[in-house]
């Protein structure tokens, strides 16, 4: 074991060693501190604990006896100093709170740009890689319009919704991107996405699951969403075939509890079978970006108000239901607080009561839910 080395390079390396899996990662960092876990995962000789941890899967795989070099503490230091990236581990004060109570949080984390991207309201945006011209546009808009609103926007950095809602974000000086990905965190993919990997990274947050290096593997894409979704609050869906990996993020966000929205498409574009599917199953529908800003509780401008039948006061008797000021007060009451005479009063209070703003209990009446109109 080399000395100096940070707890969190141990922690790293353990996640980097072959066919560890999340579940497994966490277990063992559960049980055993970064550094004794990585003496432990790599002795010719595993414990009990362990060889029962990986029964399922046929024992403790070989490799992990004899790690590849770029899996070693030292190496893994080495490329995340060189390519900027941090590794969070669970537990620790560095880990994200948006993720840390997560019920499948990543024992480990690397990091690329500023973690407190994640210090926003949080939105999910997800969808087809094969996306048509609107929907790529809409993508665009309404994630730009987001991060204009201070919404950080997450996605999943892939060809067409997901690149073109990164691309929204970075249109406006507002709220980072985040992007989680599927592959190491300097080794972009697609490979032409290199300039936006490196705009998001320069502007925002990005995340992935994978230590530098690290190939895309066609196993990592359902476990990085997971983590779109257990980041987001809200998960729209842009565009998305019924069978498509937007569904898995779908799947993984409504078994968390999270608001799945879903923005209608044309009944004769496959690209949106999935997403008119969820509407159809009870999906809320984004018309415009204020819908999911109203779904965040952040904006009530189409909030309907509650109907009240009853006719708003006016003049004196306006006058007479403001002084109550919600108290519970007497006829001779009301006259003290309003100078006005006995019989202004009484008839006022009694057409008040008649229509329903005040209730009495023998000699005294309150105010029946006044609203803000007549304060």
């Amino acid at each position: 074991m080399s000395a100096g080395l940070p707890i969190w390079a141990y922690a790293a390396a353990v996640s980097s060693l072959q066919r560890m899996t999340p579940y497994r990662l966490a277990m063992i960092l559960r049980r055993w501190s970064p550094d004794e876990a990585w003496s432990e995962v790599t002795s010719n000789r595993p414990c009990e604990w362990l060889a029962k941890l990986c029964s399922k899967s046929n024992g403790v795989p070989p490799e992990w006896s004899r790690p590849q070099l770029r899996s070693s503490p030292d190496r893994i230091f080495h490329d995340c100093q060189l390519s900027g990236t941090r590794v969070l581990v669970l537990g620790t004060d560095e880990y994200p709170p948006a993720l840390g109570a997560d019920r499948a949080a990543p024992a480990v984390l690397f990091a690329r740009g500023d973690i407190r991207a994640l210090d926003r309201r949080r939105v999910g945006i997800v969808g087809t890689r094969n996306a048509t011209t609107t929907g790529r546009q809409l993508s665009r808009r309404i994630a730009r319009e987001l991060a204009d609103t201070d919404v950080a926007v997450v996605s999943g950095l892939a060809r067409g919704i997901d690149g073109w809602a990164h691309r929204g974000v970075l249109d406006v000086d507002g709220a980072p991107p985040v992007a989680v990905v599927a592959s190491g965190p300097d080794t972009p993919f697609p490979a032409d996405h290199r300039e936006l990997w490196e705009q998001v990274i320069g502007r925002g947050l990005l995340l992935s699951e994978h230590g530098p290096g690290a190939p895309p593997l066609a196993e990592w894409f359902p476990l990085r969403n997971r983590i779109i979704a257990g980041l987001s609050e809200v998960l729209v869906v842009i565009e998305s075939r019924e069978r498509g990996g937007s569904m898995h993020t779908v799947r993984e966000a409504l078994s968390r509890g999270i608001t799945v929205m879903a923005v209608p498409g044309s009944l004769t574009n496959p690209a949106a079978a999935g997403t008119n599917r969820l509407l159809a199953d009870g999906a809320m529908a984004v018309l415009d970006t204020p819908d999911v800003t109203i779904a965040l509780g952040l904006d009530t401008r189409r909030m309907a108000l509650p109907f009240d039948p009853r006719p708003l006061p006016k003049g004196l008797e306006r006058e007479i239901l403001q002084a109550f000021e919600g108290d519970t007060l007497s006829i001779d009451d009301v006259i003290s607080r309003t100078q006005h005479s006995l019989m202004d009063v009484a008839v006022s209070v009694g057409r008040l009561e008649s229509a329903g703003w005040l209730r009495s209990s023998g000699s005294w009446f309150e105010p029946v839910g006044v609203r803000e109109v007549v304060r």
